[in-house]
């Protein structure tokens, strides 16, 4: 039986990259990827975070997570363009068709990588070297943006390889490779260790990813439990899931925004709460999935935050359940105090398909069909199309956060 041969293909600065590509296709001059710009949401509005950045941008410090208004003082000059999820949604689904001649079995890792099994595939594009080289340029040449491949025996060292150095590489990492190439890194490099479990190994002098293979796992088990002996085996390079032809159920799904005043009152409270639920709820329609757990957080006018987290009557992503939902804990979590930052935040999805109702609930069923022709409405005709009453006249915006735009936008190219 041939070994296992699995390569991790990782799009570079994605979401800068795609609206770069799609930016020159329309006729620009200048290429977001050669200065200091990043993807984020409305600085006027003083909502946005730093979604993906370029790497000049990185030689200001600007990390991806941190403010417009942070990264703005820290690079004056700093071009910020708005998401589209819709776009990006295209590259993604464009890179997968591409990569469909190379072999029958892809899975989505997340919208901007992948793992695919090239096991057995030799006699038709030649070794993995040179597969993973003709991916790259095919990639780079027919739809405009860089890749970092990795190649390895299974999921985690071709992910920990298309790690390396970046961008628009290729690297290998098979078993014989892991003493010279992973070993020395530092332990919070690998995957699946955060910087709390990389703080807790370091704390036992465990420094590196080899001294981490080389501790005994009964000792690991001890403060970490099972995700020890998970990243002692990772360390190890010990790893088995299969290639499936599927992506990886979302975690989560969450939306927030940063108030250019001062909220004092309940009312607009639930005005900005009821837009934030607006749009996670239809990403949530839209992704096919239902949530049952939902978190409501805070920040007052010092920017200190605190937050309340609940289960929801039964599985949904119906707007008004999860709305009257996130009223009940905003009312928990707020301390009266001057409010400049909300967010919600849905957790523990299930797909649409399957999922139990609750007999002693109301029946979504009705709001369940206003929703739907509210996203049809809304997808035909854009998102202002329909707006509930409370909103009129009140200076809000119906729909707050990451808004999923329905520009109609031409295609990157003939193949997007």
């Amino acid at each position: 039986m041939a070994e296992k041969v699995i390569f991790h293909i990782d799009v570079n600065s994605a979401y800068l990259s795609w609206e770069a590509v799609y930016a020159l296709q329309q006729g620009a001059s200048v290429d977001l990827r050669d200065i200091p710009a990043v993807i984020g949401g409305n600085e006027k509005k003083r909502n946005g975070i730093v979604l993906a950045k370029s790497i000049p941008a990185k030689k200001y410090n600007i990390k991806t997570g941190e403010t417009l208004f942070s990264a703005r003082l820290k690079c004056p000059q700093l071009v910020v363009a708005p998401p589209r999820y819709n776009l990006y949604m295209q590259c993604s689904e464009a890179m997968g068709n591409l990569l469909s001649k190379y072999s029958p079995l892809i899975q989505f890792f997340s919208i901007d990588e992948l793992f695919l099994d090239y096991t057995n595939m030799d006699k038709h594009f030649g070794t993995p070297l040179q597969a993973a080289e003709k991916i790259r340029e095919e990639i780079k040449n027919t739809l405009g943006f860089t890749v970092n491949i990795g190649i390895g025996s299974n999921k985690l060292l071709a992910k920990m390889a298309s790690e390396f150095e970046k961008p628009d590489k290729v690297h290998t990492l098979f078993p014989e490779e892991i003493p010279k190439k992973m070993w020395p890194l530092a332990v919070g490099e690998l995957f699946m260790v955060g910087s709390k479990t990389a703080e807790k190994l370091q704390s036992k002098n465990i420094h590196s990813i080899g001294e981490l293979a080389q501790t005994d796992p009964q000792f690991l088990y001890g403060f970490l439990k099972s995700h020890g002996l998970l990243v002692w085996n990772y360390a190890n390079g010990k790893e088995d899931s299969p290639v499936r032809n599927e992506g990886v159920l979302m975690k989560g799904l969450g939306n927030s925004t940063t108030i250019s005043f001062d909220l004092l009152d309940l009312e607009d409270s639930f005005k900005v709460l009821l837009a934030l639920t607006e749009t996670v709820c239809t990403r949530l329609r839209r992704s096919e999935l239902h949530a049952t757990v939902i978190s409501v957080s805070l920040k007052n006018s010092s920017f200190v935050s605190y937050s309340h987290q609940g289960t929801l009557p039964h599985a949904t992503n119906c707007t008004k359940i999860v709305f009257e939902k996130a009223k009940e804990l905003f009312v928990k979590a707020w301390k009266g105090e001057p409010i400049r930052h909300m967010g919600i935040h849905l957790t523990k999805l299930i797909e649409s398909d399957f999922h139990q109702l609750s007999l002693f609930e109301p029946d979504p069923f009705p709001y369940k069909t206003l929703d739907k022709a509210v996203d049809d409405i809304r997808l035909r005709y854009g998102n202002t199309s329909i707006v509930r009453s409370s909103f009129l006249h009140s200076g809000f915006s119906p729909q707050q956060g990451g808004v999923i735009r329905e520009d109609d936008y031409p295609m990157m190219s003939s193949i997007l």
